[in-house]
């Protein structure tokens, strides 16, 4: 396509038509495209001879035949690292995960084309837009029009005859300053390769640029390095195509070790070395106005001595200037864009080091920088070198211009003639710009449910007396040969712990004990359990009693088998246990963990739970992991049969509420919903039993036992909910006991979660919508106690509740269970932080209701007063 004209409203005529011809090719299929782009690299091929003719005799610039090789690398090699490419419609698909990406053109770039690779880059620029349905206008130099336009002229009318749209490609038939400002404010996208003055006009443009910044590469010289081949090497790169190529070594830094053997080679394989006048005059030559001489730029190393007036030797291939100074004053240490090298002189690598880091940013800042060296023999150099330098590019004995523009030299840098350098170099991209900078992607993300789990002990006993057999597979199926139990005073004393020992002792089980637990376990506890347990080195740790003994054991467990943690990091918060920021370590290396409930409530024999206080503030941390998870469970009601009424009623209510706020948690699933409705109609049912006859009613004592170890296994993979929050936070701040505090806040909180429309709802995918009542309403149903409707059912669920709670002796308010621990004013004074510090409980994230924290105080303040 023709324009004689390059006014503001032939170019606009120009970008319709291209726009036009890309609105249609964006609707071709991946099929279509390819034979197009496939016919398109083929021509570009076949022209390369012709082309790159063209553009030494336009331009007066570099090598013929260095040409010819560049034309082809742009056809042959951008086609095989494309060929394969999904760029249209549906490039992946999890269906699974509900997740596809779809590729979409970006509409009409402008492609700003240099005069020192005006062809290539013209095939090159053309090509990675036909394989991604991109319409393009380029912009020649206007000393490389004629061979710019020939090239695109090739690329379209291949292209148009595989089926492409008519106008898909065009140029600016007289390129200005001005044409080229006006096409970047126009098109969709700038593809900007030439000076830094044209970049960052494509970068002020108000449009996306791919622009590339400055190439200034120091090669440093390893006194390791295979001289022969670093001296051809840096040859091979600096003459060809007479050096135009922005990646190729402007400067070498060479070890003093091997400085005179290195100049030796370079000398013999054809460098000329300045000295003198002939320096201060090749200075002057190349910067005498402030910036680089076009009229050196591509030149032979021949031809710019005879313009200093100096006799070169036949066959010079580059001229080397040996300097000192790496600043902006030195000539030598800046980009030359041509077959002219610096040459430094390194007094050790750190000194190499400081030389290439500053020739990088005196004008190289992200580009490319390279090192010769003997990998295996300094690696220690080597990854020096990389950490240093500040490009985007390192390349390691491999000669520059052919490396840096990749596949050549190395195989997995993307094959370009668009080099990006990143922020360091003031640009978009830090990568070889490649078809991925020209499609924008849709993703689609469709709602997914995670994956869950039902995760539990490998064992677990139960049923009356089975304490003995399992004891017994401490040493016939594990071979168990040192045991630390753990447990509280009490049990120590009452012959609970005992029992255990004796088991040990007839085994030859060798143990020790530690019952220094009290309730509301301190972190000063644990450190000094986990001190005891080091010493004593321990294969197997049997945890002996309620919640409070196995709470403490499990951190004195991970402080023994990883000395190294650090409590605050075992209890941080997470919202997704499986993406947690702090990783809990491996546990079992060192022993089995072993878990004897002697109270039937907190579940802690079969979840991945720790609640632990902080002794010098009082704040209670509940920790969760699965690594926390007992290896084995042994659950005997014979340990249980003579637990106190009070202690009765506080750990049966909290198995309930664990129950409760298992069955509405946002993570709640049929595996879980099956255990969380079982243990409330046990307990429902056993409780009262239980608590009024105690050992009297050994059936009542199991069903409970039961119940609590089934709740646990409900609620470790489900988790709590606000209940729990707010019950860690009154518990720890009134020191009231943990059943006690669930009792008194578990209908307030179930009232709260009730709602149907609530002011937030809990965030997880398996949580589509509020349903708190409906899930009520179920065991409600459960219970015998169906409504008409959910908000009956709820009602009499809640009756059975305040029913069990009466019977059970609780408390009916805050108030009343503070008692003489603190005042009403004192109560108002602690609860702002009490409600913020509930709020920021690892339980709140699974209620149903997301809660904001002055609903958390008004809950409080209700349980505190009891119903208006």
């Amino acid at each position: 396509m023709k324009e004689t004209k390059t006014d503001e409203k032939a170019l606009r005529a120009l970008m319709e038509r291209v726009r036009a011809a890309q609105t249609e090719f964006a609707l071709y299929s991946q099929e279509r495209v390819d034979e197009i782009f496939k016919a398109a690299a083929f021509a570009a091929n076949a022209a390369r001879l012709e082309l790159a003719e063209a553009a030494v005799k336009e331009t007066g610039m570099g090598v013929f035949e260095d040409k010819v090789l560049k034309n082809h690398y742009a056809a042959e090699y951008i086609y095989n690292r494309y060929k394969d490419e999904k760029t249209c419609g549906v490039v992946e698909r999890d269906e699974a995960n509900g997740y596809t990406r779809i590729a979409e053109p970006i509409g009409v770039a402008a492609a700003i084309v240099p005069t020192t690779n005006p062809t290539s880059t013209a095939i090159f620029k053309a090509l990675i837009c036909l394989k991604t349905r991109n319409g393009l206008i380029m912009s020649p130099h206007p000393r490389a029009k004629n061979c710019t336009i020939a090239a695109a002229k090739v690329v379209l009318e291949a292209a148009i005859k595989a089926g492409a749209p008519e106008n898909i490609i065009g140029w600016i038939e007289e390129p200005s300053v001005e044409a080229s400002a006006e096409l970047m404010k126009e098109a969709d996208i700038i593809l900007a390769t030439g000076g830094p003055a044209m970049v960052r006009a494509a970068y002020s443009s108000g449009k996306p640029a791919i622009g590339v910044g400055a190439g200034n590469t120091p090669a440093v010289i390893d006194r390791t390095a295979d001289i022969r081949v670093a001296v051809s090497s840096v040859l091979h790169s600096k003459t060809f195509d007479n050096g135009v190529i922005c990646a190729s070594e402007q400067s070498v830094v060479v070890a003093t070790e091997i400085y005179e053997e290195f100049r030796a080679e370079l000398k013999k394989q054809g460098a000329y070395f300045l000295a003198g006048e002939e320096l201060d005059k090749t200075r002057e030559l190349m910067f005498g106005e402030g910036r680089l001489n076009a009229k050196i730029v591509g030149q032979t190393a021949e031809f710019i001595a005879g313009l200093v007036g100096i006799e070169a030797p036949k066959g010079t291939k580059v001229l080397v200037g040996e300097v000192e100074s790496v600043g902006d004053e030195e000539a030598f240490a800046k980009e030359k864009l041509s077959p002219v090298l610096a040459m430094y002189r390194a007094k050790d690598f750190n000194d190499a080091l400081d030389k290439a880091d500053a020739l990088v940013k005196g004008g190289g800042m992200g580009h490319t920088a390279s090192l010769f060296i003997d990998e295996g023999r300094a690696e220690g150099r080597l990854t020096a070198f990389c950490e240093r330098m500040k490009t985007c590019r390192i390349l390691i004995n491999t000669p520059a211009a052919q490396g840096g523009i990749g596949d050549l030299y190395n195989f997995r840098l993307t094959p370009s003639l668009t080099l990006g350098c990143g922020s360091w170099g003031g640009n978009s991209v830090c990568e070889n710009v490649g078809i991925r900078e020209l499609i924008n992607i849709k993703t689609v993300a469709e709602r997914r449910e995670n994956m869950l789990w039902l995760r539990v002990p490998e064992k677990i006993y139960f049923k009356r007396g089975c304490l003995r057999t399992a004891l017994r597979e401490l040493d016939e199926v594990y071979g168990k040969k040192r045991a630390f139990v753990v447990t509280d005073e009490y049990l120590y004393n009452s012959g609970a712990c005992k029992r255990i020992t004796d088991e040990l002792d007839e085994m030859k089980i060798a143990h020790a004990e530690f019952f220094g637990v009290t309730p509301d376990p301190t972190l000063a506890c644990t450190k000094e359990g986990a001190r005891r347990m080091a010493e004593f080195a321990p294969d197997v740790i049997i945890a002996l009693g309620g919640g409070s003994p196995m709470d403490a054991a499990k951190i004195m467990w991970t402080m023994y088998e990883h000395p190294e943690v650090r409590f605050e990091d075992l209890a941080m918060r997470f919202m997704d246990i499986r993406k947690r920021v702090y990783g809990f370590p491996r546990m079992g290396k060192k022993a089995t963990f072993v878990a004897i409930p002697t109270t039937a409530g907190t579940g802690s024999e079969v979840t991945p739970f720790a609640v632990i206080t902080d002794e010098k503030t009082g704040a209670k941390y509940p920790l969760a992991d699965y690594e926390l998870l007992p290896h084995i469970a042994i659950c005997d009601v014979e340990l249980m049969l003579d637990i106190p009424k009070r202690l009765t009623a506080f750990a049966g209510f909290d198995a309930l509420s664990h129950a409760i706020e298992a069955a509405v948690s946002v993570m709640a699933s049929d595996f879980t919903n099956g255990l969380a409705f079982e243990a409330i109609s046990l307990l429902v049912e056993y409780l009262p039993r239980a608590f009024e006859k105690g050992r009297e009613d050994i059936v009542a004592r199991e069903k409970v036992a039961n119940a609590a170890t089934i709740a646990g296994i409900a609620f470790a993979n489900a988790f709590l909910g606000l209940c729990h929050s707010m019950a860690h936070k009154l518990g720890a701040y009134w020191h009231l006991p943990h059943g006690m505090a669930n009792s008194l806040l578990l209908v307030g909180v179930m009232k709260f979660n009730a709602s149907e429309n609530p002011l937030k709802m809990g965030t997880f995918p398996q949580y589509a919508y509020p349903d708190a009542l409906a899930r009520y309403g179920r065991i409600a149903e459960r219970l015998g106690e169906k409504g008409d409707t959910d908000e009956k059912s709820f009602e009499n669920l809640i009756k059975k509740i305040k029913a069990l709670q009466k019977f059970l002796g609780m408390p009916e308010t805050i108030k009343e269970a503070i008692g003489d621990k603190g005042t009403e004013q004192e109560f108002l004074d602690s609860l702002d932080k009490m409600s913020r510090d509930a709020f920021d409980d690892q339980c709140t994230g699974a209620n149903p209701r997301y809660p904001l924290v002055s609903e958390i105080r008004e809950i409080y303040l209700e349980a505190y007063y009891g119903e208006k």
